[in-house]
């Protein structure tokens, strides 16, 4: 075969892995599920019965369980990164949602517990939106910004319910932990939510502008588009998302703290990139961020495996992450 030869089959793959970018992912996650099979044999055993005689999917069903929130959180990076920006008040935003709806569900009942804690996602993500799209402030630096102001009042409200106790909801730990068929039931809110967004990222007018804006904002806007609209709509539909992503936290650990999901919200950036989204804007997939969520899972397995120190292992996962970002992008930016 020909030296040109060669080059164009490399074109055609590349041009190939680009526009499906779900495809290289799932051939890597599982490359390394086969790879903890050969750490741990065993491990990935798909079935395990128990005491009563019903069989389980054990170790698919506890991957799939705990990708569930960092998924939901890497929706909000995917969305805000289509338009070349990024939301780092996800992580608290869910904290704070969590432990609003524990504080206030042995008080006013879960129902107005649950509905005040996605009301305060609301909130921060409108904040967001009105920083972003009206005043023009960087999405990072209002992001963060409001994730501070969110941890200040967090601690304040803290203060305020220190004699309250909490409760978590029956039904969120229902969802958090309980299993049907061997899956976690977690998939009946992820399912709904995650066609949500592919349906919202690939047949609406609304997830067009997004890559419109990301693509190229001047020209989007000269084109009659109110960016401010698109950029309010879319900080406040992060803002929820990552609350609902903390009340499933919340039944999934059962149990409160000012910093619950905090540790969700470089994975969510990183299951974002890994998955294909380019943080210049105009290019994402949430489809990949759901596989990035499913392979950052089989990576902190791998590492717990091998046992290694806490700052050992938070380095080496920062170190794949990436390497597999920079092979990835590699493979999708081929002409």
């Amino acid at each position: 075969m020909s030296l040109a030869s060669t080059d164009s089959a490399m074109v055609r793959v590349g041009r190939y892995l680009k526009d499906n970018p779900v495809v290289p992912l799932l051939l890597f996650l599982l490359l390394l599920i086969a790879f903890l099979e050969v750490m741990r044999p065993g491990i990935v055993t798909p079935y395990r019965a128990g005491r009563d005689g019903i069989v389980s999917m054990f170790w698919v069903g506890n991957l799939i369980k705990f990708a569930i929130p960092l998924a939901m959180l890497a929706a909000c990076q995917v969305l805000t990164m289509l338009t070349a920006g990024i939301d780092l008040s996800t992580g608290i935003v869910a904290t704070v949602a969590a432990f609003v709806c524990a504080t206030l569900s042995s008080i006013w009942g879960v129902a107005p517990a649950i509905l005040i804690a996605l009301l305060a996602g609301l909130l921060v993500g409108l904040v967001n939106g009105f920083g972003v799209g009206i005043v023009r402030v960087h999405p990072l630096i209002m992001t963060l910004g409001t994730g501070l102001i969110a941890t200040g009042c967090l601690q304040v409200y803290q203060r305020l319910v220190i004699n309250a106790g909490s409760e978590i909801p029956v039904f969120l730990a229902w969802l958090g932990t309980g299993q049907t068929l061997g899956l976690p039931n977690g998939l009946f809110l992820f399912i709904p939510f995650a066609l949500f967004i592919l349906w919202l990222m690939g047949f609406t007018g609304f997830g067009r502008l997004l890559f419109a804006l990301g693509s190229n904002e001047k020209a989007t806007k000269l084109s009659g588009v109110r960016a401010w609209q698109v950029y309010l709509a879319l900080y406040v539909l992060s803002g929820l998302i990552a609350a609902l992503a903390g009340l499933l936290y919340l039944g999934m650990i059962r149990q409160t703290s000012l910093s619950l999901a905090n540790p969700l919200l470089l994975p969510s950036v990183a299951a974002a990139v890994i998955g294909g989204t380019s943080i210049f804007g105009g290019r994402g997939s949430f489809a990949g961020a759901i596989v990035g969520a499913l392979i950052i899972r089989v990576l902190d397995t791998m590492l717990t495996l091998m046992q290694m120190p806490e700052g050992a292992r938070t380095a080496l996962f920062g170190a794949i992450i990436l390497a597999v970002t920079a092979i990835y992008v590699r493979l999708t930016d081929t002409r």
